[in-house]
């Protein structure tokens, strides 16, 4: 179980990290629209956050098989 908690906690970090590179990619795309590559810096954390994702949502289904073995 010490796994699935620090997934989740590490899950739960990389989120703030989204939310803020979000924010930060709004209001550089709001001050200077010349530096398009800004838009892309949110698509690392996203893409960490998928992974984290289907690990948690597949969590359960692999507990019962374990269990039922």
């Amino acid at each position: 179980m010490a796994r699935s908690k620090g997934i989740r906690q590490f899950h739960r970090v990389v989120s703030m990290v989204f939310m803020a590179t979000v924010v930060f990619t709004a209001v550089a795309l709001t001050v200077d629209s010349s530096v398009v590559w800004v838009s892309y810096v949110p698509l690392l954390p996203l893409f960490v956050l998928m992974g984290t994702g289907v690990y948690m949502w597949f969590l359960p289904q692999l507990a019962r098989r374990r269990a039922s073995r």
